[in-house]
């Protein structure tokens, strides 16, 4: 059955300094291999786009940042532009287009692990899909918790996994999703 692949906010603003430190520097190439396999599989592809609404945003349209990164090559079959953190409160309305394209899974990919990319799986899950998190396809930052100490990109995507793992999604590689 075919799964669409969901490539969130694969953007070059978040090459901007402002960001910080980040890990998984693998990230694009796991996205560029998910999406050449779903592309030779012939099943759908989507790029949601993070359109900030923030004045000075990276992200805001119109800002080199709000371009998708190189390795997004291929022409998706949906764009969706949202301006917060899930792919499923954007527009076009993902969970409709899912729905009319008869996909009950979705894998999700891209940027940032703990943020967009974590809250699109709680509400594909919640939503009723099949749900794959491939972590390896995605990266996230360094962020100070609420005593002003660093918790470490590493961390931060270690506990996504534990958060989704079984009651959002199924936690994969790229490597074992391909494989599978």
């Amino acid at each position: 059955m075919p799964s669409a692949l969901i490539v969130v906010d694969v953007q070059k603003g978040f090459d901007e300094p402002e960001w910080g430190r980040r890990n998984n520097p693998a990230c694009e190439a796991n996205v560029a291999g998910l999406i050449e396999r779903w592309r030779i599989k012939g099943w759908p592809v989507v790029y949601v786009r993070h359109d900030s609404v923030v004045p000075g945003s990276s992200l805001a349209p119109g800002r080199p940042g709000n371009d998708f990164k190189a390795e997004l090559v291929t022409v998706p079959d949906l764009i969706v532009s949202k301006h917060v953190n899930s792919a499923f409160l954007g527009t076009p309305d993902l969970d409709a287009w899912l729905h009319e394209h008869e996909l009950q899974s979705v894998a999700i990919c891209g940027i940032t692990t703990n943020h967009c990319c974590e809250t699109t799986a709680r509400m594909a899950g919640n939503l009723g899909y099949g749900t794959t998190f491939v972590l390896d396809a995605t990266y996230t930052f360094d962020r100070p918790d609420l005593e002003g100490r660093r918790i470490s990109a590493d961390e931060l995507a270690r506990v996504t996994a534990a958060n989704l793992q079984g009651e959002f999604a199924a936690v994969l590689s790229t490597h074992e999703l391909l494989a599978g």
